[in-house]
């Protein structure tokens, strides 16, 4: 074998092992290997139900459920496991040759890998990767998790996740793939279909209506079933049709007074019949709160452990309060997973993991991802020709943030911001902000090699304001954190970010504002500065994307994927529901006991009331339907060009068939991401409009393009409560096509059916 490019011996070892380990049939080349034992159910050419069913006419009861719970969670130090250092995993049954699921949380990239020595790509977070609107980079995301899954001794992801943002302050919110469901369904769904062609289980969460962490084991979330089906439910059945994930996973919250993980309608009426979801639903780590009610209910395996899927299911099955049948079909769905998506048939080997293509695809991402939100005077791109540029604040000169709990992927290191010391709460070492060790100074100095590119921290204003009147352009980096188990009080940056902002704003007009930010930000200094750019958490090659974007090496391509509103007042919900106090135990005062804590979550907590009383008015729709100015709208995005569209064709058969052309009207070529919304009859008694498609236009300077975008009927249609079915209201639709979800310059009246 030959090996290039090996620069040292240590390289070409590396090198050597992961080929020696990628090598087709690598365990099968050496005489005297045993062979892989051969059964009934290894036969590929056979369904995987039928394989299923094969394997389960083996099993004994005791086996069947085994594979229907937790077997505790990796980093309990009372419980000795075979997990692989995740967040849990399911039993093996070696005699017939059924793998253990190995899980891992895996949101935007393999978690929990520093402890084990293992690298993972720090991906941009998902609502930065769903502002590119691009469905294949989605798919590439994915597999590229699968990948580093696999290579980590994996076969499960726990990403997935589609949440619409009722509530945008929620600290997941950075997990999720925005506010509409037709964005958000096919985003996920093709994140999860990427993570499965690795032939790794892909998940869907958190389901469903899981729009706020403040209370979650313990909140109930009343909405009537018509809003639930349109909006949040719909991205789930979108994110299925397309990926046929193998795993869902059921919430902490109530959902109409019944825990999301025991709640008939939501786990058998609508996912396992109405979906026809073929895979298993497992709980939220320790969201199973009863035996027989749900197994009943339609959950399939609890997880992390077996407080009630153990011993109280086994009595629950020998007294006949839960049928055999119904065991069957759990273990049957479990089954099913591990042969469909290949898991059986590709047995998970540990690799070396391509440490530089996952930089690669991660910059790639984070350059589709990066919002260009105000550009005045095209204060940007820079020009080559600047003297000076000051980075203030945001820890610019050592990296860019992420987000944090069990999504949190380890900075290669360990974080380039020292996490403060942990206080009594052993929760701290789990939730506290990670800086990933890719510096906006060092990426920007080497980018204007004749500037003089200087940093300040910005905590001393004085000093701030001598810098910024010094430099030719000031650029402050700002951030919010967030993290699951909290939410955040207010979309507002902290005080003393807003401060430090106008001050600078104030001593140089050429100031530019990025935000590191996993939810939409409200601007009161927005008109006081000349520049705004949204880059999320833009992963572990942010700083090279966000400099190729500030410098025109790369042109802003991204648009919103969730609102920006002026203020927390306009939201559908201006005050953050809370639980009441005292009403969840505190884990810091249980001495970090994990297995007490989870013990008592099980047991349920009393519930505290939310009412989604916007109904079918999630995100755009609630500021289109109020008539509530926003800061930046859904769908929106500068470029360093321009667009003009025309010549819109609206044709109706079997589906719509819209058409249009847009021209790149500017002097760069750029990627318009042109979008199509209808406004439906007034009888449907909808809000306003909703998008219906949306491509992503490539565009050399003045040329111009014809688009045509399908349209499925079923895009347009209402659910209706009484027949439960979903119905295409007869009347005239208003088409629209542009650039935003608030710049529509065409449009044209269709009627239907």
């Amino acid at each position: 074998m030959m090996i290039k490019n090996c620069r040292n011996r240590a390289a070409c070892a590396l090198v050597l092992a992961a080929a020696f380990m990628t090598a087709p049939l690598a365990v099968a080349q050496f005489p005297g290997m045993p062979q892989p034992k051969h059964y009934p159910w290894s036969d590929a050419t056979l369904s995987p139900d039928v394989r299923a069913d094969l394997v389960l006419k083996e099993l004994t009861l005791d086996e069947k459920l085994s594979l229907l719970h937790g077997q505790g969670m990796s980093f309990d130090p009372n419980v000795v496991t075979a997990s692989n250092g995740g967040a849990g995993y399911s039993n093996a049954i070696p005699r017939v040759g059924i793998p253990a699921i190995q899980m891992a949380d895996s949101a935007y990239g393999v978690t929990r890998g520093a402890s084990a020595g293992r690298y993972s790509t720090a991906l941009p977070n998902d609502l930065a990767a769903a502002s590119s609107w691009d469905p294949q980079g989605a798919f590439e995301y994915g597999a590229l998790i699968g990948r580093e899954l696999r290579a980590q001794g994996y076969s499960m992801s726990l990403g997935g996740g589609v949440n619409l943002p009722r509530e945008p302050r929620n600290g997941r919110t950075f997990e999720y793939q925005g506010e509409d469901p037709l964005l958000a369904g096919t985003l996920a769904g093709n994140f999860a279909k990427g993570v499965q062609s690795q032939h790794i289980i892909g998940d869907l969460k958190h389901y469903a209506i899981n729009d706020q962490e403040s209370g979650r084991n313990a909140v109930n979330a009343n909405i009537d079933k018509r809003s639930m089906r349109e909006s949040d439910l719909r991205a789930f059945g979108i994110a299925l049709g397309i990926s046929d994930a193998g795993g869902f996973m059921c919430s902490y919250n109530r959902v109409n007074g019944d825990f999301a993980c025991e709640n008939s309608y939501l786990l058998t009426d609508v996912l396992k019949k109405a979906f026809k979801f073929k895979g298993f639903v497992l709980s939220d780590w320790g969201g199973t709160h009863s035996a027989a009610k749900a197994s009943h209910a339609g959950l399939d395996q609890e997880q992390p452990d077996k407080y009630f899927f153990g011993d109280p299911l086994k009595k629950s099955v020998e007294s006949g309060e839960v049928s055999q049948d119904e065991i069957n079909d759990h273990a049957h769905r479990i089954l099913r997973t591990i042969f469909a998506t290949g898991l059986f048939d590709n047995p998970v080997v540990k690799q070396v993991p391509d440490v530089e293509g996952g930089y690669a695809l991660a910059q790639s991402i984070a350059e589709k991802s990066i919002v260009l939100l105000k550009n005045e005077h095209n204060v940007l791109p820079l020009a080559a020709s600047l003297h000076s540029v000051v980075l203030i604040g945001g820890h610019a000169d050592v990296g860019v943030i992420t987000g944090g709990g069990s999504a949190q992927v380890d900075s290669p290191g360990g974080s380039v911001v020292p996490p403060p010391p942990p206080g009594k709460n052993p929760m701290d070492a789990f939730m506290h902000p990670e800086w990933l060790p890719s510096s906006p100074l060092r990426s920007l100095t080497a980018k204007l090699p004749t500037a003089k590119v200087s940093y300040i921290s910005g905590e001393d204003l004085a000093a701030a304001t001598a810098a910024a009147k010094q430099a030719d352009v000031a650029i402050v980096f700002a951030y919010q954190w967030e993290s699951e188990g909290m939410d955040l009080p207010s979309l507002s940056l902290s005080p003393a970010q807003n401060t430090l902002i106008e001050t600078v704003a104030a001593a140089n007009p050429k100031t530019i504002v990025v935000l590191e930010t996993g939810s939409p930000a409200t601007m009161p200094w927005v008109e006081k500065v000349a520049g705004v750019v949204e880059a999320w958490y833009p992963g572990i090659r942010g700083a090279e994307a966000l400099a190729n974007l500030l410098t025109g090496q790369v042109n802003p391509t991204a648009k919103l994927a969730i609102t920006f509103p002026k203020s927390d007042a306009d939201l559908p919900h201006p005050t953050l529901v809370t639980p009441p106090p005292a009403s969840e135990p505190n884990y810091a005062e249980m001495g970090g006991d994990i297995s007490n804590f989870m013990s008592l979550m099980a047991k349920g907590l009393p519930p505290f009331q939310i009412s989604y009383d916007e109904k079918l008015k999630v995100g755009y729709k609630w500021y289109d339907a109020e008539k509530k100015p926003v800061l930046f709208p859904f769908g929106f995005g500068l470029s360093y060009t321009s667009y003009a569209y025309s010549g819109l064709t609206v044709k109706s058969d079997d589906a719509l068939t819209v058409s249009f052309s847009v021209k790149n009207t500017g002097k760069r070529a750029g990627t318009e991401i042109a979008q199509i919304y209808a406004s439906l009859p007034d009888s449907a008694g909808e809000p306003p409009k909703r998008l219906i498609g949306w491509a992503r236009v490539e565009l050399a300077p003045g040329e111009s393009k014809q688009v045509s975008i399908p349209v499925d009927n079923e895009r347009l249609t209402i659910y209706d409560e009484a027949s439960d079915s979903w119905k295409l209201v007869p009347g005239s639709y208003n088409v629209l096509a542009g650039g935003s979800s608030q710049d529509l310059p065409l449009h044209q009246q269709v009627t239907l059916p």
